[in-house]
């Protein structure tokens, strides 16, 4: 009887441990993570995430010396370079890259309103989903939900930065100077917004990328108490 009781005993108990390791881990000694709890864990870690992607590229050479993100001539300009390089006037190019450069590191502080603003009409069901997919899928969600109108409205700002810095008065020289030489054949647009839109943008959305990562695998990278719930987990 009592070697029945006890297999009976150890049967319930292995049990019990099956079903709460089918549980969500708590981080802490009685916590319970909620749906809200997890909303807004993920809707922080993009915020952190942007957070820091700001910081590093609005500033001076934040861009420019960052061979990662510097922002080059458009391809279709390549031929501009190298033809000005031939003449000895190179400078005019490497002027031209400086200050678009300093436009992209000016417009990365506009960023956050805009971003922050795509971050806030995150529903539930969608940062549940992010929470469990783990990886970089909050960043590859944000930037499938939110690229077209973060582009729409940050493309004015690029502008207004390319100008503030003069980049598109000197790209523009010397894609007129291409223009008008007797050998070019096929004229080049000077507007270049929208590469450089592109290319900050992805920039930012990259070190977004960069610091989901850190959060998800660095308990260190966790500084909140809603960080340390949510993604001190197991799903």
């Amino acid at each position: 009887m009592k070697k029945l009781l006890l297999a009976l005993t150890i049967a319930v108990l292995f049990i019990g441990c099956d079903v709460l390791q089918q549980l969500p881990q708590a981080a802490g000694a009685g916590s319970v993570l909620t749906e809200d709890d997890a909303a807004k864990g993920i809707k922080e870690a993009l915020s952190q995430g942007l957070a820091k992607a700001v910081l590093q590229l609005n500033k001076e050479d934040g861009f420019f010396k960052d061979a990662k993100y510097k922002v080059l001539l458009p391809p279709d300009a390549k031929k501009i370079e190298n033809a000005l390089r031939t003449i000895g006037l190179g400078s005019m190019a490497d002027k031209a890259i400086l200050q678009i450069n300093r436009g992209a590191e000016n417009a990365a502080g506009y960023a956050k309103p805009i971003f922050v603003d795509a971050i806030k009409n995150m529903t539930l069901n969608d940062a549940l989903g992010l929470v469990r997919n783990g990886d970089t899928s909050a960043t590859h969600f944000f930037r499938e939900k939110t690229t077209a109108q973060l582009i729409a409205a940050f493309t004015p700002v690029i502008k207004a930065s390319l100008d503030k810095v003069e980049a598109t008065k000197y790209y523009g020289d010397i894609v007129n100077k291409y223009n008008n030489f007797p050998t070019t054949f096929t004229k080049l647009n000077p507007d270049l917004v929208s590469y450089v839109t592109i290319k900050a943008t992805n920039a930012l959305f990259d070190q977004v990328v960069l610091e989901e990562k850190n959060i998800r695998n660095n308990f260190a990278a966790r500084t909140s108490d809603i960080l340390k719930k949510v993604f001190g987990q197991k799903w």
